[in-house]
């Protein structure tokens, strides 16, 4: 099993909307209300934290209201010593021919710590700030093309003529060492075949094991029909703390946070989503009112912070005011070292975790579930870390 973190480039905090991909940033929210700035010193601490507390990477995000994912990281290698950098990249807004140049560099000027996260984009009207005007579909269809156009630059010279590029000649200085794993999500039916053909790590939002298991199997077929074998990983928050008690009450703290209004604020934006990976989120929490602040309202399916328990260990709350990854592993350090390795008994080897704050979280999750999956003998003994200066 390989662990990685999480790199909060539009702000941090100690509640779900005060930093990463709440919805009231996309409402228009100063970027000063998060209560942690994405300051490239705090960033610094995240990554220092993630490196410390043992995990192999940090994902990064990208997207309107992210630090720019290529800067920020390629700036965090000067202060991380073994760190690997899981950038996200959208394939429409820069040509593939640039793309591999820029990664066979990356891999050169921090020691092969790259890896790549390719987000093909379910958001209409994200997609059209940058200028791209493509339906679904054709986008899966351009990040094909744009992946097998990147693959071949890095041996080139690599000519190619299809619907979205015609480039001749496409090639780096030098062929990165290592070749960048290239990371992809997808549940549409557009998104499976390319996942298929051209991708290492097929990564899925955290749903119950049993929804995870049939969408692993799905994934299977068709890289068995490209003669191809994928690896598996899974995006996940955690809360994780000495006993269980404990970690629910921090899950309680975030769900107080919340009020109703948040709720349907959100779900009005998410329910707009092309998205059909965030469609099946929103599914997860469907009926749930919540509570307003310090009160215990019920709605039609509760307010208490149990009701979004859809798994035993494994919460949805994250996600009524989240876009993207919604659900959560709470509980003590053996529970969510448990439902680890549930879901690695289905075929996941890589999980990519965060937390809120992610400073704090990354130590909790590191120095309690870590060892405890040492002890079990499902992970290998921690690598030593010596900081940077």
């Amino acid at each position: 099993m390989r662990f990685h973190w999480f790199l909060p480039t539009s702000g941090d905090g100690r509640s779900i909307t005060g930093g990463g991909h709440g919805l009231a940033r996309r409402h228009g929210q100063s970027r000063a209300a998060a209560s942690r700035p994405p300051t490239i010193d705090y960033l610094a601490q995240v990554a220092r934290a993630a490196e410390q507390a043992g995990f192999e990477a940090v994902l990064t995000p990208t997207g309107t209201y992210c630090e720019d994912a290529w800067l920020v990281t390629a700036a965090l290698t000067q202060v991380t010593t073994r760190l690997k950098f899981l950038v996200a990249f959208r394939p429409g807004v820069l040509s593939p021919t640039l793309a591999a140049q820029m990664a066979a560099t990356y891999q050169r000027l921090s020691g092969g710590r790259l890896l790549l996260n390719v987000v093909t984009g379910g958001e209409a009207a994200e997609q059209r700030r940058f200028g791209d005007h493509l339906g679904k579909d054709e986008r899966y269809a351009r990040t094909a093309e744009f992946l097998s156009i990147v693959r071949g630059a890095w041996d080139g010279p690599f000519d190619f003529r299809g619907d979205y590029y015609d480039v001749e000649g496409a090639a780096v200085a030098e062929r990165p060492d290592p070749v960048p794993e290239l990371y992809f999500g997808g549940s549409s039916a557009a998104a499976g075949p390319v996942a298929a053909r051209h991708v290492d790590v097929y990564l899925t939002w955290g749903e119950p094991p049993a929804q995870v298991a049939a969408k692993l199997d799905w994934m299977r077929e068709l890289a068995a029909a490209e003669g191809r074998a994928l690896r598996f990983g899974v995006r996940l928050h955690v809360i994780t703390r000495d006993t269980s008690k404990e970690a629910w009450a921090e899950a309680k703290r975030l769900l107080d946070q919340i009020s109703p209004e948040d709720i349907a604020s959100a779900r009005a934006v998410l329910s707009r989503s092309e998205s059909v990976g965030q469609q099946r989120m929103l599914a997860l929490h469907e009926g749930f009112h919540g509570s307003s602040r310090g009160r215990s309202g019920k709605g039609s399916r509760g307010g208490g912070v149990r009701d979004l328990e859809i798994h035993p260990g494994l919460w949805a709350g994250v996600g009524l005011v989240r876009g993207g990854a919604g659900t959560a592993l709470v509980g003590s350090h053996t529970e969510v070292a448990d439902l680890v390795e549930e879901y690695a008994s289905l075929g996941v080897e890589e999980f990519v975790l965060s937390g809120y704050p992610h400073l704090e979280e990354a130590f909790w999750f590191g120095e309690g579930v870590l060892p405890e999956l040492r002890r079990r003998g499902v992970l290998g003994a921690a690598a030593p870390v010596r900081l940077s200066a």
